[in-house]
Order: C-alpha cells, then structure tokens, then sequence
C-alpha cells in the first residue's frame, strides 16, 4: 500500500466521521427545548457537546491536511 492510496483512504474515512459529526451535533436545542424551556441565549460547550466538537474539528483539520498530502505528492 503505498502513500497515495493510503492518503485517499484517510480523506474518505475522515470525510465521512466529519459529515456525521456535524449532523450529530445540535446548536440551540438542548434537552430542555422539548419541554418548552428554550430561552437561554448562550450556552457554554459541556460534557459530549464539547467532546463532539472537538472530534469535529479533528477530523476536519485531518481532512484538510490529507487533502494538502494528496496535492503535494507526485501521482
């Protein structure tokens, strides 16, 4: 297996857990959105909110740099 296919593979996986992370998160409506208690302004990032969020920007800075890989090595 050689680097470039190996860099194409690392683009797909991460490209996909970002795509996933970003729907899983939600921004303004916690748990208590439901039960009509909605009126918070700014809430901070806590526990798996920021856990999901962290991930995110971890596979979308891996996803880039794959990416940067692929164009700077000759096919």
């Amino acid at each position: 297996m050689n680097i470039g296919s190996f860099l194409q593979a690392v683009t797909l996986i991460s490209a996909i857990l970002t795509i996933l992370l970003i729907l899983v998160q939600q921004r303004g409506a916690s748990l208590g959105a439901g039960f009509g208690a909605s009126g918070e302004l700014y809430t901070a990032r806590r526990g798996l909110d920021k856990s999901l969020f962290n991930a995110t920007v971890i596979f979308a800075v891996v996803f880039v740099g794959s990416i940067i890989g692929l164009l700077i090595i000759p096919a």
